[in-house]
């Protein structure tokens, strides 16, 4: 656990190429991306690789808050979308759908839910450049 002292520090580099080949690296990752004038159906651009980013956060904090709460859950998925405005270019909202496969309550999951608003780096850095909206729902785990 760090102190109000210490800061995280993060870094990443990236390459682009005429046409639009882009790469990042992070830690050991390499990351292809659109670095094109237009939209690639294939590989993520900036807006997705920030839209991911986002789930990501979600996510991870899923997983962390399991253990510090602790949460039980067997499978955590989101579907996130961002609203761009043109002029100026910009995203003005984040949507976002979680579902979590726990037993645990209602008053145990909106706990959980708090606690990602509250301490997810990457959910508060969007949340203060855009309206972020979003709901969680449970599934029972499966008998089978």
């Amino acid at each position: 656990m760090t102190t109000k002292q210490e800061r995280l520090v993060y870094h990443a580099s990236g390459t682009n190429h005429p046409g639009g080949a882009g790469q990042l690296s992070a830690k050991n990752a390499l990351i292809r991306f659109d670095g094109s004038d237009g939209t690639d159906e294939e590989v993520p651009g900036p807006a997705e690789l920030l839209v991911s980013s986002f789930a990501a956060c979600v996510l991870k904090n899923v997983e962390r808050f399991s253990h510090m709460l602790p949460f039980q859950y067997e499978e955590a998925r989101i579907e996130v979308t961002a609203v761009r405005e043109d002029a100026p270019p910009r995203m003005t909202s984040v949507q976002y759908a979680l579902t979590i496969v726990t037993n645990e309550s209602d008053r145990r999951v909106q706990l959980l839910l708090r606690n990602i608003e509250k301490f997810g780096t990457i959910y508060n850095t969007i949340a203060l450049a855009c309206d972020v909206t979003g709901s969680i729902r449970t599934v029972a785990p499966s008998t089978v």
